[in-house]
């Protein structure tokens, strides 16, 4: 207990507060509760599967336009954003797309584009139909396009494609990710509907779940389940448990089994995350996948390392207690940043990051509430054992002095 250091209980409070603020900064993005600045209402709206983006429009079947307002969250002033429709397919070639970004002078900039090839720097240029009152805003880090699409008759089943990506310089959108996300931002849009649908998806109801996005879902629950949570609460287990004689050697069997069934787990989800990778899925890319590697490699000597555990009055044994809990703790934080990372990266219902805010902060209490608790006992036992060590002492001096407790005549 007292090797175990103390601030990494306050060091995991402070990161779960840090990851609860970011995430409340994405908890109202959806686009059925969202109110523009300006005022605009609109009949349908859906939330995208991917990127951070949400669709909001009115039809008028009898004029066949549309007025659509296209939102993406997490924007930076430095990248461009787009939506776009694909009249005659599911390619990005053929969409014609309404682009945005902000100017050197801090003001948005809104224009149409047709994309005629995949290698496109996005030309401002006319559309194979009417666009106006097209605009764009940037907001608390979100940007949205607003526009008039004057589609005509039979235009109301098509194709979208949304994306963003980094600015080549003034007024030069750069070519966007190959990979992850922005390869699976497409779907289908019905204009008659009040909902589109990803890829993969029909076209009605509620978006489809593709392969591969079910694929990811199967990765995230898993690391975040294994990483996430069975790791924080096997360490809670030894942390606290043990403190108590009567838990002995419960403790350790518990702590044992709650890591190696989150590092199985974990290692079953980050295999496939490998593949997804592979596959284009997109899951292990950038700091994510990195984090995800630093856990296996974190992860893989701790697991042995219960079966080379020097004994408690080993000399080597204060070392390894070193080496176990500076892995343990840091693959914890790691775990944690990571699963907020792949909640990111997935982008699925708030509900999800909100219930693992709650399991966390679980944790946290749990954390907050034992620590004072095992150490008052652990400072009541050094004392009583302190005051019974200057008691044995105390007796075997007297006793070397010849004061046995026995009565003494002089002769």
């Amino acid at each position: 207990m007292a090797g175990a250091p103390m601030m990494s209980v306050f060091f995991l409070w402070a990161l779960l507060v840090l990851c609860f603020r970011v995430s409340c900064s994405r908890a109202q993005q959806t686009c059925r509760n969202y109110t523009f600045s300006n005022r605009n209402t609109y009949a349908s709206c859906v939330d995208l599967p991917v990127l951070s983006s949400y669709l909001h429009w009115n039809y008028t079947p009898a004029t066949g336009t549309a007025n659509v307002a296209f939102r993406h969250g997490g924007a930076s002033a430095s990248r461009w954003i787009s939506w776009a429709i694909n009249p005659k397919g599911q390619r990005m070639v053929g969409c014609q797309a309404l682009v945005a970004y902000m100017t050197s002078s801090g003001s948005m900039y809104a224009y149409t584009s047709s994309v005629d090839s995949y290698n496109t720097d996005m030309p401002e240029g006319p559309l194979s139909f009417g666009v106006s009152n097209i605009s764009a805003t940037y907001e608390n880090g979100e940007m949205t396009i607003f526009a008039r699409l004057d589609l005509g008759a039979g235009m109301t089943c098509l194709s979208q494609v949304w994306q963003e990506g980094p600015m080549n310089g003034p007024g030069t959108p750069g070519t966007h990710s190959t990979k992850g996300a922005n390869m699976q931002s497409t779907g289908k849009l019905d204009f008659l509907s009040t909902s589109s649908t990803s890829g993969g998806g029909s076209s009605s109801g509620s978006p489809g779940i593709s392969s591969t996005e079910r694929k990811k879902n199967v990765h995230g629950v898993m690391n975040a389940v294994s990483w996430g949570i069975l790791m924080p609460t096997g360490v809670l287990l030894a942390r606290y448990l043990k403190v108590f004689k009567s838990a002995n050697p419960a403790w350790f069997y518990l702590h044992v089994t709650c890591q190696t069934s989150a590092y199985a787990v974990g290692i079953a989800g980050w295999v496939t995350g490998l593949r997804l990778g592979d596959a284009g899925g997109g899951s292990n890319i950038g700091t994510h996948g990195n984090i995800g590697m630093a856990l296996f490699i974190l992860g893989t000597p701790q697991v042995f390392a219960l079966l080379l555990r020097p004994k408690q009055d080993h000399k080597y044994r204060f070392y390894w207690n070193v080496y176990h809990h500076s892995c343990g703790y840091t693959a914890i934080a790691l775990s944690i940043v990571n699963v907020f990372i792949g909640l990111d990266l997935l982008d699925p219902t708030k509900v999800w990051k909100q219930t693992y805010i709650v399991i966390l902060a679980v944790l946290g209490c749990v954390a907050l509430i034992m620590e004072p608790v095992t150490w008052a006992v652990v400072i009541k036992r050094r004392r009583r054992e302190r005051s019974q060590k200057h008691l044995a002492v105390g007796m075997s001096s007297a006793h070397s002095n010849g004061y046995d407790g026995r009565s003494h005549n002089g002769v």
